[in-house]
């Protein structure tokens, strides 16, 4: 009976534990209620942000945009046609997986060269990084992958590049999601 007098603590850990993740993300409205749109700065809508793995891009925009994920290059030049992700969908999630600058333009010729770029600088899971900025990129670009309901799923144009350098593409949540299962086998055992 001592045994199961005791279990209601680690219970109450695991609890815990399980719901933490979750709560800590962010979802940042790119552009806020003015969305993903010509003739905005966004540099001036990262400036202060700090974005963090797990954390997500809302991109929201009309008919003849795009959100193109972009390699720093073309992330400089306004590259269209190398995107290594796109949609056009207007309404378009992504799950900030990786640590590392990601940026996005449109892919609309003329639209990146008129606002329409934005460079986010992602800090590992609980890090503390400065805030992002859309300034010049850097040369550890990486790559993301789409999360969220009710909006159309951001594929990549390729399965060529990796999410990370060790090529494991593993959600911050699904790490406590197995940390908890751990606890919860030994708890229970």
């Amino acid at each position: 009976m001592a045994g199961l007098i005791s279990r209601p603590v680690p219970c109450a850990i695991l609890v815990v534990l399980c719901t933490v993740g979750p709560i800590l993300a962010k979802d940042y409205t790119v552009g806020d209620t003015s969305g993903w749109a010509i003739g905005m700065d966004y540099s001036t809508w990262t400036s202060g942000k700090t974005f963090s793995v797990g954390d997500s891009l809302v991109f929201n925009y009309g008919g003849g945009h795009t959100v193109d994920e972009v390699r720093a290059s073309d992330y400089s030049t306004c590259t269209t046609g190398n995107a290594i992700t796109s949609d056009s969908s207007g309404a378009t999630t992504i799950a900030l997986k990786t640590a590392g600058t990601h940026y996005f333009i449109c892919g609309v010729p003329g639209h990146c060269g008129s606002g329409m770029k934005v460079a986010v600088t992602v800090a590992a899971a609980g890090s503390s990084t400065s805030p992002s900025s859309s300034g010049t990129p850097s040369s550890r670009g990486t790559t993301t992958s789409p999360a969220g309901s009710n909006v159309t799923n951001y594929k990549p144009a390729s399965n060529n590049v990796p999410d990370s350098s060790l090529g494991i593409d593993i959600s911050p949540f699904v790490a406590i999601a197995g940390t908890c299962v751990a606890v919860f086998v030994m708890v229970f055992s």
